[in-house]
């Protein structure tokens, strides 16, 4: 061993060496690459006598380097001694067997290269002189050959990778020259390999068909579409003995001639001329050929959108489409490695060019449904992480929403080509679903999402006349008590798709018993996962708002079905981790339902004080408890009392919501009389503790309601509120400060006017502050758009 090849191997391994002799060895290396002329004979010499691979695989990398960087420094004599060496090395005197793929890889693209600067202008015949010629050529040199068809793909000719102006012109010289050279003798060479090889060297007929794939999109699709190519492909895909590789690699062929670009009346000849039918009979088979099915049948329908017109090829191309139909939908059911992604663009396609379907594609119709209903499911090994989300669950909730997005489009697009048809299919899967124990949750929720996804695609009358069998499916979902119902997303559905079609219900008041007990049982608020319950609150609160006064007959049910929830309410621990991760309903919208009951006019007065004094003397109650127990102690903003003022707060702020001015004032004083109070007691946790953030924010909010719904009788109560919220208030406390005078300015126009002016000094005075410590601000927390406003 010389010490260029000591060298190259501490090149290579820097681990046996220290850092100082390692870049030692690489400036040794790199002195040797000095000279290019020197260089080049330095590596062949090597590359001959060396049987070490890493000083082989350098040789080769030197060279290959040399041509893309140098090749202008080496002379005609270099390079003349360059293509000879390496015909010699891919040929006469190939590497030996036990060279690694990655060195016999090397050496096939250092060929390339070259043939991409001289082909075929200083090397006119590469190929015809590395073109092994059977039966008697060595298989090293066949499969040295394929290596070299393929390098020269990846790096030059294939159309997937980017190219530079100059790679696209070398593209098209090699291209236009080999196809006028000597296409048709590879094209022979690779029959030739596959026939002789498929039996004794599986191996090296597959990287034959492998390369012939990646050539068959430039070359004429005679030379291998032909009588001799295509019977040979299909026998070694659907031979019961074929080698897995061999059949992948034949059924790849195929699919590249499926793809190759040609005019529609071509192209239809093409596939009719194919059979590839053949494939259609094994479901085994048709999994391993998912890929090629696909393609064929998304070719197959393109032929149709162009030719579908046209009386003779249309009904052709219309034969070959739905004959590949039920592949399709059996690859889409049962194989997870084809790309859905494509096959519901697919499919999309294909529901796009009906206008009155046939029988038949009817029937494909509904095929398509219950491919969309399998895609949609959840996998069952996440049923425990979707019930109580964790952070796998949470995940795979977001990417099944991501895939769903496309199979939506598609069923919006079924739905509107057969409605009925889609009706009757979520018919049979909820009928199927209710009497079934059996149907799991992923089963479960699909059905429902899809109901709740059809309720997008027909308008508000049909669903207010409950049109074809909406008048059956709504009902029957209403009164649903499915076997998994306590499951999380099973139940969310579930709500989803009872409020959307809650028109119905208004327009079918006999059915408003069914939803209350949706929202009011185990189903819906009193459900056991809370966020389903908070959930449940909040689309209860949207249901009310629809039906609000058909509701008046059932509101002594809604009170007493709700009473523990309102309780629990106020009295849960709140800083529990559960609570604070259960999304963005907090709850507060069951108090917002019963206020929007409890606000109309046709309640009872003595009804409507009762029961609102019921909701409201338990409350102020709770706070004076909590402000008498925290005298003696100093409350931060994260301690559960304040949290838990904070949701008081929230709660009244709901209820009120369902109140206004001429009610409180006008037609019901004691309803007034009442929130007045409420007030007051709300107001004192203002005094005690004025620099408690959060409650100084859920005040200043309840505030702005009962400006709302108090008008003039809150006048008493504003001067303690107003300067208990400017005392040490900063520049955003200021600005909601402002929004609430202009509130009151707005409502009141000048009988705020004495107010105003006993307040406007302290508010001058604390303007002023905030502006000479803030107005300078420049770090991160310099709330600057709050300045301005001042």
């Amino acid at each position: 061993m010389d010490d260029l090849e000591k060298a190259i191997l501490l090149n290579y391994e820097p681990s046996a060496a220290d850092p100082g002799l390692r870049a030692q060895a690489m400036a040794f290396c790199e002195q040797a690459k000095a000279d290019p002329s020197a260089l080049l004979r330095l590596c062949l010499d090597r590359l001959h006598r060396s049987p070490i691979v890493a000083v082989q695989f350098w040789c080769l990398q030197a060279l290959h380097d040399a041509l893309l960087l140098r090749y202008s420094s080496l002379s005609p004599a270099d390079l003349l001694l360059l293509r000879s060496s390496l015909l010699s090395l891919a040929s006469d005197c190939p590497l030996p067997p036990s060279s690694p793929s990655f060195l016999r890889n090397k050496l096939a693209q250092v060929i390339a290269a070259l043939i991409r600067l001289e082909y075929p202008t200083l090397w006119p015949s590469p190929f015809h002189q590395l073109l092994p010629c059977l039966p008697s050529a060595d298989p090293l040199a066949v499969d040295m050959f394929a290596r070299l068809l393929a390098a020269l793909d990846d790096d030059l000719l294939s159309q997937d990778y980017p190219r530079s102006p100059d790679e696209a012109a070398a593209a098209s010289r090699v291209k236009d020259s080999m196809r006028l050279q000597c296409v048709p003798q590879i094209a022979r060479h690779w029959f030739d390999a596959v026939s002789l090889y498929r039996s004794s060297n599986p191996d090296l007929a597959a990287a034959a068909l492998d390369t012939m794939k990646r050539y068959v999109s430039w070359i004429d699709i005679a030379l291998v579409a032909n009588d001799a190519f295509i019977p040979l492909l299909f026998d070694l895909i659907l031979a019961s003995g074929s080698p897995e590789q061999l059949r992948s690699a034949a059924a790849g062929c195929v699919l590249a001639i499926v793809l190759k670009r040609m005019d529609p009346r071509s192209k239809l000849a093409l596939l009719r001329r194919l059979r590839v039918s053949q494939v259609f009979a094994g479901p085994d088979l048709v999994l391993k050929l998912a890929t090629l099915i696909t393609g064929y049948a998304s070719e197959a329908l393109e032929c149709h959108k162009t030719l579908g017109s046209e009386e003779i090829e249309g009904s052709f191309s219309l034969e070959l489409l739905e004959e590949a139909l039920p592949s399709v939908f059996y690859v889409m059911q049962n194989c997870e490695e084809v790309d859905s992604g494509n096959v519901v663009d697919f499919l999309s396609d294909y529901v796009s060019t009906m206008k009155s379907p046939s029988q038949q594609q009817v029937a494909y119709l509904g095929q398509i449904l219950e491919v969309i209903r399998v895609q949609i499911c959840y996998d069952p090994a996440y049923r425990s992480n979707l019930d109580i989300p964790d952070k796998i669950g949470r995940e795979e909730e977001d990417q099944m929403s991501e895939r769903r997005k496309e199979l939506f489009t598609l069923f919006r697009s079924v739905c509107r080509v057969v409605p009925d048809g889609t009706q009757l299919f979520i018919r049979n899967l909820l009928v199927t679903a209710l009497s079934s124990s059996e149907m799991n949750v992923e089963e479960v929720e699909a059905a429902l999402t899809l109901f709740y996804r059809y309720g997008e695609t027909v308008s508000e009358e049909a669903i207010r006349t409950g049109g074809g069998l909406l008048g059956e499916l709504i009902p029957m979902l209403l009164s649903a008590r499915f076997s998994c119902h306590l499951h999380r997303v099973v139940a969310l559905v579930y709500l989803e798709t009872v409020t959307r079609y809650m028109k119905f219900v208004h327009e079918n008041v006999q059915y408003i018993p069914h939803v209350l007990a949706a929202f009011l049982d185990e189903r819906g608020i009193h459900h056991p996962n809370l966020n389903v319950s908070r959930r449940g609150s909040y689309l209860f609160m949207r249901a009310v708002k629809l039906l609000k006064a058909k509701l008046l007959p059932f509101l002594d049910t809604i009170l007493q079905s709700l009473q523990g929830t309102v309780a629990h309410f106020t009295s849960v621990d709140w800083m529990s981790k559960e609570l604070k991760c259960s999304g963005s309903e907090d709850g507060s919208q069951t108090f917002e339902a019963i206020g929007l009951l409890l606000g109309m006019e046709d309640v009872l007065p003595e009804k409507q004080s009762e029961y609102l004094a019921a909701l409201l003397n338990p409350l102020c109650q709770q706070v004076k408890a909590l402000l008498l127990d925290s005298k003696v102690q100093a409350l931060g903003e994260s301690s559960a009392k304040v949290v838990t003022l904070q949701q008081i707060i929230m709660a009244l702020n709901a209820l009120s919501k369902g109140f206004n001015e001429r009610l409180v004032i006008g037609s019901r004083p004691m309803v007034g009389i009442m929130f007045k109070q409420t007030l007051d007691v709300v107001l004192q946790i203002l005094v005690m503790f004025p620099n408690v953030k959060p409650l100084r924010n859920k005040i200043t909010s309840f505030l702005h309601r009962m400006v709302d719904i108090l008008g003039t009788s809150i006048f008493p109560c504003l001067p303690v509120a107003l300067k208990q919220l400017l005392v040490e208030n900063e520049s955003k406390d200021m600005v909601d400060f402002l929004l609430l005078i202009n509130q009151l300015i707005c409502k009141f126009n000048t009988s705020v006017g004495n107010l105003l002016e006993q307040i406007f000094p302290a508010i001058a005075s604390r303007s002023f502050v905030i502006l000479s410590n803030d107005a300078f601000s420049s770090g991160s927390g310099a709330n600057t758009e709050a300045i301005w406003m001042l």
